[in-house]
């Protein structure tokens, strides 16, 4: 009999586990970001603990397919890669300004940011991606995310002009881009 309730025990527990893991693992997924370049897959890990909102507008846009075909406008080498702008010139996005959501987190290479104009309550859709580490941005600017793998075809984005800050002729696009926990849902 203290075999029967030890083994059903046993089962018992890693039932528990297995559904702990799938919602941590489905939790995971609804804050991953899945952005398809013409190289590869960049995973982006997103922080709704240091931005909340920043990360919900950025499901919501994701979700809504806004970012599918965007060009990267800005890229600096070096220093970031800018994206996010519908009007492909670092002017326009999604008419919906957000609140700063300012942390401690350090601009260091990986980290997805978000763009904003002078105002630090002016970030909208525009984000960018480090590409070294520049702590001069640090706690100026909305911290949402960072790169987990896929880096190599952050590098590999087409650099713009230095002598035009940045502006990219012919620009690379964002293929596509979604939420993890959407793909993986199929």
């Amino acid at each position: 009999m203290f075999k029967r309730i030890t083994l059903r025990a046993l089962g018992i527990c890693a039932l528990l586990l297995a559904t702990t893991m799938g919602a941590a693992m489905a939790a995971d997924l609804e804050n991953t970001l899945y952005l398809e370049t013409k190289d590869g897959r960049v995973v982006i890990e997103m922080r709704p603990d240091l931005a909340p909102k920043h990360v919900a507008r950025i499901k919501e846009l994701a979700r809504q397919k806004f970012y599918d075909g965007i060009t990267f406008h800005r890229v600096i080498d070096g220093f970031m890669v800018q994206t996010g702008d519908p009007d492909g010139d670092g002017t326009g996005g999604s008419g919906q300004n957000l609140p700063p959501e300012f942390s401690s987190e350090k601009h260091v290479r990986g980290v997805v940011s978000m763009a904003r104009a002078a105002s630090p309550a002016s970030a909208d859709s525009q984000f960018f991606i480090m590409l070294g580490d520049s702590e001069w941005l640090d706690n100026k600017y909305s911290v949402w995310g960072k790169v987990t793998s896929g880096m190599e075809h952050v590098d590999k984005i087409k650099k713009g002009d230095e002598a035009r800050n940045g502006s990219v002729s012919n620009p690379d696009k964002i293929v596509t881009m979604r939420v993890a926990a959407d793909v993986e849902a199929k």
